[in-house]
């Protein structure tokens, strides 16, 4: 990794604080065997499979949190170039503009800079995955049956990162050499959603062209 690289990837970039997994939870035994499964070079599509004898809900949830680590990371470091002025809707090209809508301030979906979405969309992330009572730590505290469905609504937010990131600031992102690493985790992030069909096909269509050359 090029010294620009590791500057890009250090945490003083991350734009928000990682969540991690406590050592000697199921969950991080999870997270031990997934990021193994990636170290050893096995293939992505194999990688994203789910273990035998696991439950495919904790695997999921273990998905979610290291996707957002890593998205908000690779969000943090083309944040400069993405202002108020330089994106002042959310969007990926003419075709596609995102709104923001949840529960508290925004009950309708509203028009917002790429900015103000991306901080609202990690902040509503974080409150999330830190809830108990979604994302249970304790072994043997269930899954709410509402899981799942929380979980698609994350990832697909989250899918609409990489469009911003791919189609508005991709120069940067190879500027700054990243390119590699920021594909790797879209396929990465692209064969788990559709390997357990995590995602609307509808969301994934701004980057179809480019995920049919890179994912096979």
């Amino acid at each position: 990794m090029s010294m620009a690289l590791k500057q890009v990837f250090n945490k003083d970039r991350t734009f928000r604080p990682k969540r991690k997994f406590e050592p000697g939870t199921q969950r991080f035994d999870l997270h031990k065997k997934a990021q193994a499964s990636l170290n050893a070079g096995l293939d992505l599509k194999q990688a994203v499979q789910l273990p035998h004898g696991e439950d495919l809900n904790d695997w999921v949830a273990v998905h979610v949190v290291d996707f957002f680590n890593r998205i908000n990371l690779i969000y943090g470091t083309i944040s400069d170039s993405c202002t108020d002025q330089t994106c002042p809707v959310m969007s990926g090209g003419p075709k596609y503009e995102y709104r923001w809508q949840d529960e508290h301030k925004y009950k309708k979906p509203t028009a917002l800079s790429a900015p103000k979405y991306m901080s609202l969309l990690m902040d509503w992330i974080e409150v999330q995955i830190n809830n108990e009572h979604i994302f249970p730590t304790n072994i043997g505290t269930p899954f709410p049956k509402t899981f799942m469905q929380v979980a698609k609504k994350i990832l697909s937010r989250l899918f609409r990162v990489f469009v911003h990131v791919y189609i508005h600031h991709f120069d940067r992102v190879s500027q700054m050499g990243a390119e590699a690493h920021v594909n790797t985790c879209y396929k990465h992030f692209y064969y788990f959603v559709t390997e357990f069909n995590l995602t609307d096909h509808k969301e994934l269509e701004p980057l179809k062209e480019m995920t049919s050359r890179m994912c096979h």
